[in-house]
């Protein structure tokens, strides 16, 4: 079965043999029948730009489609995935489609869980705001100060006598100077405070958001790309802390100066005031429709980053990959085609901020010429005094800055709510299987006894592809089983059901004769069962803390022990600094099969009753999976294990082997007996032999 990847030149596909030529015309008219072209179908799967409205309909049909071609054709398309290149474009790594409804849907911002975050700070944040309302109180009161400034140098310019000047001007300068030192002070005052709670509530966003991606269940991440997941923790909860400390401080103070100034232009001058109301509100409502446009135009920018950010994540941490295939310039070609589209939408959005801004300027410098024109004439009127038309400039400006702070304000908070809602989205997201809670069995009283009862099967993202149907199979306690079979019949599966990584959808699996779902998987996973895959990932610490990762618990010694018994002590006392060594991001700096060993006795550490194998010797070289296998039958004795194997020759001793074809046990039975029978488990050990004694003959 090969794997539709490749959309070609007019004629359609890339035929490989006359099955291929099938599934080319077969799909040619499924591509007929959805109207979409290659340009469009692998935007669809690659981009996923389409519109839920114009995809829904291809949508269905192609799922309909891909059951009736499927199995004739060898093509890979299902409702959960769809893999598709296109040449017209260049070739590089393409992410999977989940199909789902809401896939599109913006996350609303959950103004409850604002407040509850809010309400431990609550009295910071009300001095805060008392701070910045007093900052915008004092900026009221100094306009009507420095118009009577300019009364009392108006009245002695008119006289032509300095005599009294400096008595006279004295105490409104005075005021004034008081007036400026408890504005900055309160400003002082208000910052921080403002500062200490948006620090304080984003630091507690970011930790229950933390807490919350890892309270999800396996499937969860079977969708989601880790570069997203970084994204929220990272940009989100900076764009959201910036917004609500900038909304806060200057919103308030803002607000208060426009209403205060206002009473005070009016009570200067109700013409001129008048005059001013007449226009504010047209300005208002074009401002409101321009904000709607820019709220959209926010978040389809800030989703564009966060798919920026996942490409470039996922190319530094594959970076191995990258360059073992030569794919740097590709991969180089892919983040700049999509950093460029999020360049071009924050532009949009610049765009349009700017117009806003623009407006907004434009608008209030209006307003000051026409202060100064309807304020001189009424001056000439001796309706006002020069020191009242300073005041009503002074405070007009207060007002206008205050609207251009609301406009640049806008902007900030349109960003913020956008990223308030994609984290509280996470957040609020409840897991279908929780992490604690529930019985646990005593380690001196538990029988590893596991059973799985017609277990059947298929993965969230793949609902419809059964992988395991009926199941049925028992793993006596103290014994050894091994499962095998070709890759993709539900071996690998069989071992992430009893970590209860899913939950099955049909039949029950046991453990001591409890079902797994009423236990507690926290216990389960830390206490009872320990799982060592094909590729185990360190962390880039100390060989120490690697090892001590089964069990923080543990002392130095009882680490050292479990390092003999995984046949690890020996190497690690090697390293210049032993087990103080720093092995790396994901375990670099040490072998395939030195990092084997440390993980077998990370799981040892823990005593666990049960020990799952899966591929655990495959990727080795022949030297490595022998010292490691001796590893493994250090660690197997007593427990009850699970093998997964590709390689036969490491189960031969098995107490049982298991062989899986397409989730159905096929055949069961020790190695000399299945060999007996001549059927898919003989075929297999004959496929195997042939394979090695060519790839010696080419040696």
């Amino acid at each position: 079965m090969w794997r539709f990847a490749k959309l070609c030149h007019p004629s359609g596909f890339y035929y490989r043999n006359t099955a291929d030529l099938l599934c080319g015309k077969t799909l040619n008219v499924m591509k007929e029948h959805l109207k979409l072209d290659r340009q469009r179908l692998y935007h669809f799967a690659r981009r996923k730009q389409i519109s839920p409205e114009e995809s829904t309909k291809p949508r269905r049909l192609l799922v309909k489609l891909s059951f009736a071609v499927g199995s004739a054709c060898g093509v890979k398309i299902c409702s959960g995935s769809i893999s598709v290149l296109c040449q017209a474009h260049k070739k590089t790594r393409i992410s999977g489609l989940i199909l789902e409804e809401n896939v599109n849907k913006d996350p609303r911002f959950d103004w409850n869980q604002f407040f509850t975050l809010l309400w431990p700070h609550i009295w910071y944040l009300l001095a805060a705001i008392a701070g910045a309302l007093a900052v915008a109180l004092l900026n009221i009161q100094i306009p009507q100060v420095l118009g009577n400034i300019v009364n009392v140098v108006a009245k002695f310019a008119r006289d032509g006598s300095s005599a009294m000047f400096n008595e006279k001007i004295k105490l409104p300068v005075f005021h004034l100077v008081n007036l400026y030192i408890l504005q900055a002070f309160f400003t002082f005052i208000y910052i921080y405070l403002l500062s200490c709670v948006g620090e304080r509530v984003a630091t507690q966003l970011k930790q229950e958001l933390f807490e919350s991606i890892m309270r999800q269940d396996i499937a969860f991440f079977d969708k989601q790309r880790t570069g997203e997941l970084v994204n929220r923790l990272t940009s989100d909860i900076q764009d959201f802390k910036s917004s609500f400390k900038l909304c806060i401080s200057q919103g308030f103070r803002s607000v208060a100066q426009i209403f205060g100034c206002g009473m005070s232009l009016y009570l200067i001058s109700p013409q001129m005031t008048g005059a001013l109301l007449f226009v504010v509100p047209t300005v208002i409502g074009v401002g409101t429709l321009l904000g709607s446009l820019l709220r959209k135009l926010s978040r389809e920018a800030q989703a564009q980053v966060a798919k920026t950010t996942n490409i470039g994540e996922e190319a530094i941490s594959n970076i191995r990959t990258v360059r073992a295939f030569a794919m740097e310039k590709q991969e180089c070609d892919l983040f700049e085609q999509e950093a460029e589209k999020a360049c071009n939408l924050n532009q949009r959005l610049g765009l349009g901020i700017g117009l806003f801004q623009a407006g907004t300027n434009l608008f209030l410098n209006g307003m000051i010429l026409g202060t100064l024109y309807v304020g001189g004439h009424l001056v000439s009127t001796s309706q006002v005094t020069p020191g009242d038309l300073m005041s009503f400039l002074v405070a007009s400006q207060t007002i206008q800055r205050s609207l251009a702070q609301l406009s640049l304000l806008f902007g900030h908070m349109v960003k913020g709510i956008s990223a308030g809602a994609r984290i509280f989205e996470f957040i609020n997201l409840e897991p279908s299987m929780p992490l604690t809670g529930g019985k646990t069995i005593p380690h001196h009283s538990l029988i590893a006894d596991v059973v799985f009862n017609n277990v059947t099967f298929a993965y969230p993202t793949r609902p419809q592809q059964v992988v395991l149907k009926n199941f049925n199979l028992h793993l006596p306690a103290g014994k050894t089983v091994a499962i095998v079979g070709s890759s993709g019949n539900g071996k690998s599966t069989v071992a992430a059901l009893l970590e209860r990584f899913y939950d099955v959808d049909k039949g029950s699996i046991s453990v001591g004769g409890t079902d797994i779902r009423n236990l507690n998987p926290s216990w389960l996973r830390g206490r009872a069962i320990g799982f060592i895959n094909q590729e185990p990932i360190l962390f880039a610490t100390s060989i120490m803390e690697n090892i001590r990762y089964g069990r923080p618990s543990a002392t130095d010694n009882e680490v050292i022990e479990a390092a003999k018994m995984a046949n690890a002590h020996e190497f690690i006392e090697s390293f210049p600094e032993g087990y103080s060594t720093v092995v790396g991001e994901r375990g670099v700096t040490v072998s395939g099969g030195q990092k084997q060993r440390i993980a077998i006795a990370r799981a040892l550490l823990k005593n666990p009753a049960i020990l799952i194998l899966d591929e655990a010797t495959s990727a080795l070289d022949a030297e490595s999976e022998k010292i490691v296998q001796s590893s493994l039958d250090n660690a197997t004795r007593g427990r009850t294990v699970l093998v997964i194997a590709h390689r036969l020759s490491t189960v031969q001793n098995a107490d049982l082997i298991v062989v899986l074809h397409d989730g159905v046990i096929v055949e069961m039975g020790t190695h000399d007996a299945l060999k007996a029978q001549r059927g898919l488990y003989w075929n297999l050990i004959r496929q195997q032999e042939v394979s090695e004694s060519m790839t010696r003959n080419l040696v």
